[in-house]
């Protein structure tokens, strides 16, 4: 009874989960464009430069998934990108300051 307990409560956060996704879609985009913008006001190098340029192309790809998003698999896409724009931008920080 236990077994089919954690199951069906499983079950339902990862139903819960994909659902939430639609939704996460601005949220990330504006945390990835706060990043960017973030590494750009820092001392960019050739190197950071280039992560950079990637984050924010991967960042214009996440906008367009999610304002032509027909399904939840299009805004998934959405975040993904988004949540990688955002990893770019992050790592770009970092190493400026080392």
């Amino acid at each position: 009874m236990r077994t089919v307990a954690v199951l069906v409560l499983s079950a339902a956060l990862v139903l819960a989960g994909a659902a939430a996704w639609a939704y996460t879609c601005p949220v990330v985009i504006k945390q990835a464009e706060d990043l960017i913008k973030k590494a750009e006001a820092g001392k960019v190098t050739p190197e950071t430069r280039q992560l950079i340029d990637e984050s924010k192309k991967l960042l214009a790809e996440a906008k367009a998934h999610h304002e032509n998003a027909k399904t939840k698999r299009d805004h998934g896409e959405a975040v993904r990108k988004a949540k990688t724009a955002a990893a770019f931008a992050e790592e770009a920080i970092i190493l400026q300051n080392q």
